[in-house]
């Protein structure tokens, strides 16, 4: 059903001068979605909210709502040109006026697990590529065209999403930063077999597919979950870190496809921390990772770590045997010589 708006929209990128990769594609095509999601999820609270006969208070001020500049409507639900901004004027407005009232969110935030903390995050992390207004405006109407009302439609954007961050890993030279085979996360997942009530943790999620599918994993049979468990869930469960900015954004909005409202996951750089500092109430029931090796860190980041090293995957396996409960689990991938690296660690 929405196959075909991704390739148009896609379509649209390829002829945008200020987009030149899959990177760029991927990265644009996220921030409208995720404005796009954000309009019907507070549409869906203010009905809610009107059928309890209470006033919902909207994140999103007026002038700045989807419904307000992306898409305007007349009464009859038609699209209004008169009052829908292109060309210069849209540019202007979404680059000088929307991008940084968004990102102002994240001073605002009452904590970095709201949903607020996370449109200042994405916003404070990306920018606005297009350089025409009019192919922004075809964009948006592409755009406005998705539906995130129910289960079905998440589900099907989240697997057309999910297959273009497979397109932009393979197109790119470090793909594997973005992208984990999905047939190789479901064994690993189906291994540990996690449990409601567990948390787990991936300190390198990329973007969040271990998470992903570790919440289809669980929630494969919402009938029989009481409301305290789905809450457990979109909650208390899953929790990431992720150190490049482009990877943030794909992790938050996947997850936010695959039915978390806001994502547990930090930018950060998960080597910054240092060991000594972990206590009990920072470990893991569960982790899961395909954490960078080959790359190398700084002599100070080296020093978090009781063997120092400046390859990162053997950074990493000791913050995964620092962060996991007692008789905690973890599948890893790691390259077939981690163990015969000729690494002074």
């Amino acid at each position: 059903m929405f196959e075909q708006t991704f390739k148009n929209i896609d379509d649209v990128l390829w002829k945008e001068a200020g987009c030149s990769s899959e990177l760029d594609y991927t990265e644009q095509t996220s921030w409208l979605l995720f404005l796009r999601y954000l309009d019907d999820l507070e549409t869906e609270r203010a009905m809610e909210a009107e059928l309890k006969g209470a006033t919902y208070d909207y994140l999103i001020d007026a002038p700045h709502r989807w419904s307000t500049w992306a898409a305007p409507k007349n009464a009859d639900g038609s699209f209004d040109h008169d009052n829908a901004m292109t060309g210069d004027d849209l540019i202007a407005f979404v680059s000088d006026d929307l991008f940084p009232y968004l990102e102002g969110f994240k001073e605002r935030a009452s904590g970095p697990n709201t949903i607020e903390y996370k449109i200042g995050a994405i916003f404070g992390e990306i920018e606005n590529k297009f350089r025409s207004g009019y192919s922004l405006r075809e964009a948006l109407d592409l755009t406005d065209s998705l539906q995130f009302r129910s289960q079905e439609e998440k589900h099907e954007l989240s697997h057309i999403y999910e297959a273009k961050i497979k397109n932009m890993g393979n197109a790119g030279r470090n793909g594997g930063e973005y992208y984990t085979p999905r047939p190789l996360i479901r064994a690993m997942v189906e291994v540990i077999a996690p449990k409601l009530g567990e948390t787990i943790c991936d300190p390198a999620c990329g973007s969040a597919g271990f998470l992903c599918e570790s919440y289809d994993y669980l929630r494969h049979d919402t009938k029989t979950l009481s409301t305290a468990q789905l809450k457990t869930l979109q909650e208390s469960t899953f929790y990431g870190k992720e150190k490049k900015s482009l990877a943030y954004i794909l992790g938050i909005m996947n997850m936010i496809l695959h039915g978390i409202d806001a994502p547990n996951i930090i930018l950060t750089n998960t080597l910054s921390e240092n060991l000594a500092d972990i206590q009990e109430k920072d470990r893991f029931d569960i982790i899961l990772a395909n954490p960078p090796f080959g790359g190398k860190e700084r002599k100070e980041v080296q020093q978090n770590f009781p063997v120092k090293t400046s390859e990162t995957a053997f950074l990493f396996l000791q913050y995964f045997i620092k962060s996991l409960k007692a008789g905690g689990r973890a599948a890893v991938v790691i390259k077939n010589t981690f163990l015969s690296n000729s690494d002074n660690a």
